[in-house]
């Protein structure tokens, strides 16, 4: 669609596609405890419950370009909406975990699918627009996990009770939907596979494939050793678990900004290593004020950390710009979500674990601070690298 009211149409289903990536995380962990009462879920299952969302980000991802490539990038989006609105809408009438853990899988499985297409949709569709779209949308994944978890709990606690604030965001995946149903009409599958796609092999052995991972990973790892560690690092460090809770909300908050902030940026400093030296400076300062004085000025911990978290936009923007063609950004889109999502599952477990053989946090805060390191060396070789295409 090349019109003006097509571009706006495509722009909005993109931003709508976004806002259901993570509701089906979101909305559960807020009623976990009804959901341990009422379908008997043992403190492992439910600890496996928290994991899933990575391992079916991390599977799916990688086998999204493949179905990208069979059946063409809209009907991709398709079918992760149908599979999100049938998992959300089927897990509220779980009678026991299985069926629970089922209709989960199926909504995260659709997750991961939209979360590789995002990309190739903005380059497909707003190639003039990249940093613009990619900040848009990321904001719209930050904004889906924290308002259905907002929204979450005082359905929870009305008459519907837990089903229904798990139950009630497969509507917003129905309304979600029908402009993708309009848009298989217009749909891209020519220019995402036949001759044009990249064979994965050559695209796995790309150093800028492997510099996307691993600073993907390190973002991904940091973010979601953060949400479930850092309120209890200040916890332990003498911050009251009070203000502990709430420097982990500031985190958070800060993030919209900063990436709404990133057209901006991008178009300033977009090009040069200028933008990934700052967020992976700011996230091991973070860190390591975290490490030497916890207690001291934890709300400018907090300020960096959410700073920092700007990497995540940045490298989701890259994965357009380092890319020619729609087909390049389907597949790295790919091997960079897919497995780096699979870091962010395990980084949480390690960092609990190094806490646990040390007996303390330090160990595992100069981890996280090294994270930063990682997000500077290997971004700036992505701001300093060509495009994918050119090096296959």
């Amino acid at each position: 669609m090349s019109t003006s009211r097509g571009r706006v149409l495509v722009g909005a289903s993109i931003i709508l596609l976004a806002l259901n990536l993570r509701v089906a995380v979101g909305s559960v962990g807020v009623v976990m405890s009804s959901l341990q009462e009422d379908l008997g879920l043992s403190p492992t299952a439910a600890g496996l419950l928290t994991t899933l969302p990575m391992v079916c980000f991390a599977v799916f991802g990688l086998a999204t370009d493949s179905i990208v490539r069979r059946i063409g990038l809209h009907r991709t989006v398709v079918l992760a909406l149908i599979a999100i609105t049938i998992g959300l809408a089927l897990r509220a009438f779980a009678d026991g975990p299985a069926l629970f853990f089922a209709m989960s899988f199926l909504a995260l499985s659709g997750a991961a699918l939209g979360n590789v297409s995002l990309p190739p949709l903005v380059k497909v569709h707003f190639p003039d627009r990249i940093a613009l779209m990619s900040a848009l949308f990321g904001a719209a994944l930050m904004g889906s996990g924290t308002i259905s978890s907002l929204v979450s709990v005082p359905v929870s606690q009305g008459p519907g009770g837990w089903r229904l604030a798990v139950g009630m965001w497969a509507g917003l995946a129905v309304i979600t939907l029908l402009p993708w149903l309009r848009l298989i009409g217009h749909d891209v599958k020519t220019k995402i596979g036949g001759a044009g796609g990249l064979p994965a092999s050559a695209v796995i052995r790309s150093p800028l494939t492997w510099a996307m991972l691993l600073c993907f990973g390190a973002q991904s790892g940091g973010a979601y050793a953060q949400f479930g560690w850092f309120a209890q690092i200040l916890a332990d460090g003498g911050v009251d678990t009070t203000t502990a809770g709430l420097m982990l909300s500031l985190l958070t908050a800060v993030g919209m900004p900063m990436t709404l902030a990133l057209p901006w940026l991008i178009r300033r400093w977009g090009q040069t290593p200028l933008l990934p030296l700052c967020f992976g400076g700011v996230t091991t300062m973070g860190w390591l004020g975290v490490l030497v004085a916890p207690s001291q000025v934890p709300a400018a911990w907090a300020v960096l950390l959410g700073l920092g978290g700007g990497a995540f936009t940045w490298v989701l923007a890259m994965i357009g710009y380092r890319t020619r063609t729609a087909a390049g950004t389907s597949t790295l889109s790919a091997m960079t979500q897919g497995p780096g999502y699979l870091v962010g599952a395990i980084s949480p477990f390690f960092t609990g674990l190094l806490h646990d053989l040390t007996g303390s946090w330090n160990a595992s805060l100069i981890m996280l601070a090294c994270a930063g390191v990682i997000i500077a060396i290997t971004g700036t070789y992505i701001a300093r690298s060509g495009p994918l295409e050119s090096r296959i």
